[in-house]
């Protein structure tokens, strides 16, 4: 816990707004392996971490609502009973996205006035995005009662990020951060919605980030379109998912769809088979193998999938050098943000020194390293 960033926002609203508020924390999520899977209905293998969104909030004592980005010095005031979109995908959507999603759900919050930071780099592929509409959703719930459980909180957060944020989202991101457990990852089902929570025991091993520090603007429009590709294949095979298809079947359309949508649909596939692997390799206690796997991930998301880029993909080629690091894959949405990095604990520091500089002599601009914790998921504090 941030006991800084505890102490801010609820200093903050209790000047604003001369009350104490209920205080919520949300912790952003890594994916051990299983990239874009989610949405495909297939496996993924995420954990809950110890960087998150803290939040403040209460009732309104006035006729109209305010939130509050401490860390972007930014407030917006709006009416629960007028609310939409705003253009441009700007952070207030995913406030007001949750709002909306309860009302269409027929449920309607009095005014509240909300104020939120979060010690989560912003663009890491981190999903600070579904933490902040897990903390939304989870605080108006417990400030107004609501009596939603966990699992259709999730559903709401998606929602919002689907129809206010425009991001066509699987729920792995809101999931894990909302049930996250201290010390453990999930093997999570994305089609039945079951879990198997795994310790995670990497020996003299530790996980990793480097972040690129870059973020590249197509990141959202690319997503989609290659959703819409796992959707199209899924429709030609007559199956609702990619979940359902095997290879054979794959191979079936190769003279109906382009060599590049036959690869990502392939991706897919081989992607899901590697989160069964990775789960025996960790009851195996076989952290090379659970290593190699993250380098064949890594390598069927930028030749395959196409969502890496040049920052990620030198981040990964370098991590190969080092006998320290024994696995390494970029991870999140792509086109920026983190490798995530499997490293000899007492090796850590030679290596972190000179990726870095390399880094920094070919891009000229520097990444950044963070170590995490596995946490448990969206809580009052």
């Amino acid at each position: 816990m941030n006991l800084e960033l505890i102490k801010k926002i609820k200093e903050k609203f209790i000047e604003g707004f001369k009350k104490e508020p209920l205080l919520v924390f949300s912790p952003g999520r890594i994916n051990l392996i299983g990239e874009h899977t989610d949405y495909n209905e297939g496996f993924v293998f995420p954990a809950a971490i110890n960087k998150g969104i803290y939040i403040a909030i209460q009732e309104s004592s006035l006729a109209k609502s305010s939130i509050t980005a401490i860390d972007r010095e930014e407030t917006y005031e709006f009416s629960i009973e007028n609310i939409k979109p705003l253009k441009d995908s700007k952070w207030e959507n995913y406030v007001l996205g949750v709002i909306a999603e309860l009302k269409k759900r027929n449920i309607i919050i009095p005014e509240f006035n909300l104020i939120f930071s979060g010690d989560i780099p912003i663009g890491a592929g981190l999903s600070s995005s579904a933490a902040l509409e897990n903390g939304v959703a989870f605080g108006l719930n417990e400030v107004f009662n609501l009596k939603f459980t966990k699992e259709e909180l999730i559903l709401i957060s998606q929602q919002a990020e689907h129809n206010y944020v425009g991001v066509k989202c699987g729920i792995m991101d809101q999931y894990a951060s909302m049930f996250g457990k201290l010390g453990m990852a999930f093997h999570l089902d994305c089609k039945s919605m079951e879990s198997v929570f795994y310790t995670i025991n990497l020996k003299e091993f530790q996980l990793l980030l480097i972040n690129s520090n870059v973020k590249h603007s197509l990141v959202n429009s690319a997503y989609n379109e290659r959703r819409s590709v796992c959707e199209k294949i899924a429709k030609l095979l007559n199956t609702k998912s990619l979940r359902d298809v095997c290879k054979k079947d794959l191979d079936v359309l190769k003279s109906k769809i382009t060599e590049e949508e036959y690869q990502k649909g392939l991706y897919v596939l081989e992607e899901n088979e590697r989160t069964v692997q990775f789960t025996k390799a960790l009851l195996d206690e076989d952290v090379e193998s659970i290593g190699a796997l993250l380098y064949e991930s890594h390598k069927g998301l930028s030749e395959q999938y196409k969502v890496s880029c040049d920052e990620l993909d030198f981040l990964v080629k370098e991590a190969k050098k080092f006998k320290a690091i024994i696995g390494a894959r970029m991870m999140g949405g792509g086109f920026g943000g983190c490798t995530i990095n499997i490293i000899e604990k007492n090796k850590k520091e030679q290596c972190v020194e000179e990726i870095t500089r390399a880094y920094q002599e070919q891009f000229n601009h520097n990444c950044s390293v963070y170590e995490v914790t596995l946490e448990n998921g969206t809580r009052l504090i």
